[in-house]
């Protein structure tokens, strides 16, 4: 499903998973919205500096400076849920929120109904950004790995765009782990508990 373009440190982990009815319909389930909580007993994963660092410097071998706004989205979800601010979107989201925030490794969630394959990951060119929320802000992604479709980077570790983000209509999404080979078996161990949570949470996956 997607191309990725050669890195010495990239180990992207991605499946697609259909909802049994448009997201508006799904709510997330008790067990799914407690693990937004920041130490929660039932997750299997961690995270901690080493991740951290691993993750930075991940994005950062292409130029990219994951710091202040722009720093990878686990550590936003990390913050928000010590400060009891990380609340239900939907179910979609909430899957991959609550896996990133205790993996500690970023997670992209695409609409597959509004994104155009093929589908590539590389590192974005000079000049690169896009619109990441509904108020028209632009992400500079220069020098950052992304999710590419036919129209332009579309997701990354630090905001996915906001032409390719979920729906109240959305029924099949894309899930990309951003994971990194400083951090051994972490990136399948995340996608491996990412899949059981879907599953659990009633979404079809893509073997």
């Amino acid at each position: 499903m997607i191309d990725v373009e050669p890195h010495p440190l990239l180990d992207l982990g991605a499946f697609a998973a259909t909802f049994p009815s448009p997201l508006s319909e799904v709510p997330s389930p008790e067990w799914l919205v407690a693990l937004l909580a920041a130490n929660c007993p039932d997750a299997p994963l961690q995270a901690d500096d080493d991740v951290r660092a691993a993750v930075r410097n991940l994005l950062r071998h292409g130029g990219f400076k994951p710091t202040g706004r722009s720093k990878p989205a686990s550590e936003y979800l990390r913050a928000a849920a010590a400060e009891n601010r990380l609340s239900s979107i939907n179910v979609a989201v909430d899957l991959g929120n609550a896996v990133s925030l205790h993996s500690g490794l970023p997670i992209s969630v695409v609409d597959l109904g509004r994104a155009v394959p093929p589908f590539r990951v590389a590192v974005a060119g000079a000049g690169s950004s896009y619109v990441f929320n509904a108020s028209g802000q632009a992400i500079d992604v220069e020098g950052l790995l992304c999710l590419f479709d036919a129209e332009g980077a579309c997701a990354n570790a630090v905001k996915d765009a906001q032409r390719t983000k979920t729906t109240e209509s959305t029924g099949r999404v894309l899930c990309v782990v951003w994971g990194t080979n400083a951090l051994p078996g972490r990136t399948d161990a995340t996608v491996a508990w990412y899949r059981e949570l879907a599953r659990r949470a009633g979404a079809i996956l893509d073997v």
